[in-house]
């Protein structure tokens, strides 16, 4: 006979400790990370609760930043996960960027740099190649579309300005905001990212397009160029 203690699940914590009744009637900010997860988890495995399997998987990855941004095949390693978990992380952070972009749809209006730079930096931050994106508005400086123009690897990206040109003219954009990332994490602009946005500014401005910023993307942070003075 097994006379050793049975394992407590979360199903056996107080109401108030568990991490659904927690949210309903704390809110979620009262949650910690590993609590969260749980959440998203459901379900544990052998002798560990979905909190416990939240904390591991923090503390494998070092933190929450580093897990949500791991590769779908190393969250599919872990074990606990398998593919539907690691769906469920996925999909939840994708669900997180759009609804951050959700200020920058279609036809709204350029609110101010705030906005553009909290949307950009959710956009590019944990991208680890670097990218540059043209946020090309119209003549009220309402929302046309925020694409992808260029990617590159973790030492740049090639600029075509021919190409920014003919993008904003099949567009029929009247101005155009850059931006891209630094995978290195650090936002400050280099002298090769002055050097692009003259060469681009100088050649929208043949078919009179304006360039109202230049967003350098670094570790949570960004640097505008329009703030800096150098447009």
């Amino acid at each position: 006979m097994n006379n050793s203690p049975r394992q407590l699940t979360i199903r056996d914590w107080p109401n108030d400790e568990r991490p659904r009744e927690k949210l309903l009637h704390h809110g979620a900010q009262r949650l910690s990370d590993a609590e969260l997860l749980a959440i998203f988890l459901r379900t544990g495995t052998a002798g560990r609760s979905a909190v416990d399997l939240g904390r591991e998987l923090l503390q494998t990855f070092g933190g929450l930043r580093e897990l949500l941004t791991a590769e779908p095949g190393e969250l599919r390693k872990q074990r606990g996960l398998g593919d539907a978990k690691a769906c469920q992380l996925i999909a939840a952070v994708e669900l997180g960027r759009r609804f951050l972009g959700q200020g920058l749809r279609r036809g709204s209006p350029f609110a101010g740099p705030n906005e553009v730079r909290t949307y950009l930096v959710a956009r590019l931050r944990d991208i680890p190649y670097e990218v540059f994106v043209c946020l090309f508005l119209d003549t009220r400086h309402r929302v046309i579309e925020c694409e992808e123009m260029f990617r590159g690897t973790l030492d740049g990206a090639s600029v075509h300005p021919r190409e920014v040109v003919r993008a904003a003219l099949a567009k029929n954009a009247a101005a155009v905001i850059f931006a891209h990332n630094h995978p290195s994490g650090v936002p400050e602009p280099s002298a090769a990212d002055r050097s692009l946005t003259e060469r681009l500014k100088s050649a929208l401005a043949l078919v009179e397009v304006r360039v109202l910023d230049h967003f350098v993307i670094g570790d949570g942070h960004a640097v505008s160029f329009a703030e800096r003075g150098l447009l």
